[in-house]
Parts: C-alpha cells; structure tokens; sequence
C-alpha cells in the first residue's frame, strides 16, 4: 500500500510468473477476439445493410474452409490454454521433495501455524527465502481458504480433511494472506502476513522464538500415550500392521483396493479406522475421534510422516 495503487500484486514467488502469462495470454486471447467479433459485427451491419424498401437480399452460401477455420482456431487456443493450465495445475500441487513441512490450523477466525522445529505463530508466518514451504491444512470448524496474492497460491482449508499448499518465495518482504472463503461474521478480519527472510535472519529469527516441542515430538509422545504401539509393530504377530516407513507407499485393503497413504488416509485411520481395513487385519482398532483435536491430529500425521524403515534384525543387534 505504501509504493502506491498496483494493478496486479508482486510476483512473489515461482509460481506467480507462470501464473501471470497464462493470465495474460488467455486475456490477450479474449481482447482479441471480442474487438474482431464487434468490428466484424459492425463492418457486416453497414456494408450489408437495407438501403430501400424494394431491396431483396442477395442468397449467401456457406463455405466449408471458413467453417473449418473458425472452428479450428479457437479449439487450438483453447486447446494450448487447457494444456498450459493443466501443467501449472500439476506443480501447483505436486510439493517438491525438499520442502519444509508447515502445520496449519484454521478457525474462526484466525490462522495458527507450526514450524518443523516447534515455534508457533498466529495470523504470521515467517518464512525463509527460496526454500519450498508445504502447508500442511485443516480446519477446526467450518471451510475456510488460505490465499497469498503476491504468491498466486489458493487452496481450500476443511474440517475434517487435510489440504495442502506449497510455494517458494523470491523476493524477500511481507505479504498478506487472507481468508478466502466465506466463514462467518468476522471473515473479513481473518487474515495475516508472511515474512520471507533471508536465510540468516530466519535462523536469528528461529533462535529468539521460544520453541514448544515440535510436530514429530509431540505426535510421537500422543502416540506412546494413546497405547498405538502396543497393536502397530514391525512384526508378522502383531494385531495392527507396522507403520514404518507407511506414508507415501500403497496400501492393499482388505477389500482388495490399493490406495497411498497420504495426510487423508492417516488422518481417517485414526478417527474413523474401520473405513479402510489393510488387508491381514481385522476392524479391531477403536476410533479416536474427539479424543485428539485438529493439531494433535496433524502431530501424529507429522511423527508417522517421519518414521522410515522398520529396523532390520542385523540393525538392532
């Protein structure tokens, strides 16, 4: 607000760039032929116009090559703007590996997040330059959404479900973000800023933050608590199956269907488990809804996100 009135807002991020030329391409698409159509309308209502009552129309015949024309030339466009689009779809939402895991929680009406390491902030989120940061999203009561303007990034944020989102920051500065989905009287206050700081002063900034325990740490003490590992071990007798190493991989359910353990599936396991059986088991596990919220349950999602590999017997001797 300060440099003044902006057309458009920064480009802040990778993706924005990409974004902003498909936007300018199919607005230069749609300019185009909206002044074509009104002068071609124009042009024909005065060259073809009735100039005396005793004028009769002369009979005009199709042609086959100027039907095809523009019936060809706007699929193509439209054609390169799907294909263009569907391209920018997929890196939206596809995180890169090294991405930094944030946790967040939305409610009316505010945003909380978690960085990996612990720090929590409200309505802030600060951020290095030039690392990846995936949001990680769920929503303690209605349906909000998590929109940056300078980042080009929008995603749904519900209850009940895991969203993600994920950008990488170009220019260091403060940005808004803002709620973008309908979700009470005060949706209009429930926005916030991210800070993108250089390296070196995200890391001060880390320092002089008190730090809580972080998302792995306390999904791995709810998980001790809870009793999970007394049922999920890595072995063939055990009653639940071994969720080492579980996320991300396919899982063979009892009806025969393969799924990934994604954030939903985990997330689903754990408050609603007799939906999706593994195959081997039986419906034994009891559910846990309303005995851990929204955070605890991104926690426990966190801790099996970071436990590898079961340990093979020559690793525990």
């Amino acid at each position: 607000m300060d440099e003044g009135f902006k057309l458009f807002p920064d480009q802040a991020s990778t993706m924005a760039r990409e974004v902003d030329w498909l936007f300018y391409f199919a607005l230069a698409v749609g300019v185009f032929f909206s002044a074509l159509i009104f002068l071609l309308v124009l042009y024909f209502a005065v060259k073809y116009r009735r100039r005396s009552d005793d004028e009769q129309p002369k009979p005009i015949f199709g042609d086959v090559r100027l039907e095809a024309l523009w019936t060809v030339i706007p699929l193509g466009l439209t054609m390169v703007m799907f294909g263009w689009g569907t391209g920018i779809f997929f890196k939206v939402n596809r995180p890169p590996a090294n991405a930094m895991e944030i946790n967040v929680v939305a409610k009316q009406w505010m945003w909380k997040f978690q960085h990996p390491t612990g720090q929590r902030e409200i309505n802030e989120l600060h951020v290095p330059l030039g690392q990846p940061i995936k949001l990680t999203m769920t929503s303690e009561d209605v349906i909000h959404s998590l929109y940056v303007p300078a980042f080009r990034i929008k995603n749904d944020v519900l209850p009940s479900r895991c969203t993600t989102l994920w950008f990488e920051a170009t220019k260091p500065g403060k940005y808004h973000l803002f709620c973008a989905e309908y979700c009470g009287t005060k949706h209009s206050q429930m926005g916030g800023w991210i800070y993108v700081m250089e390296a070196t002063q995200y890391q001060q900034w880390l320092a002089g933050g008190a730090a809580d325990e972080t998302p792995v740490e306390k999904g791995q003490r709810l998980f001790t608590q809870l009793g999970c590992a007394t049922c999920h071990q890595a072995n063939p007798t055990a009653r639940g199956p071994s969720l080492h190493g579980v996320f991300g991989q396919q899982v063979k359910l009892k009806t025969g269907q393969t799924i990934v353990a994604d954030e939903n599936y985990l997330r689903e396991s754990i408050v609603n488990p007799s939906v999706k059986i593994t195959a081997g088991y039986e419906p034994i596990m009891p559910t846990f809804k309303g005995l851990v919220n929204e955070e605890q349950l991104l926690d426990l999602i966190s801790y099996l996100k970071s436990i590898g590999a079961a340990p093979s017997k020559e690793d525990k001797k």
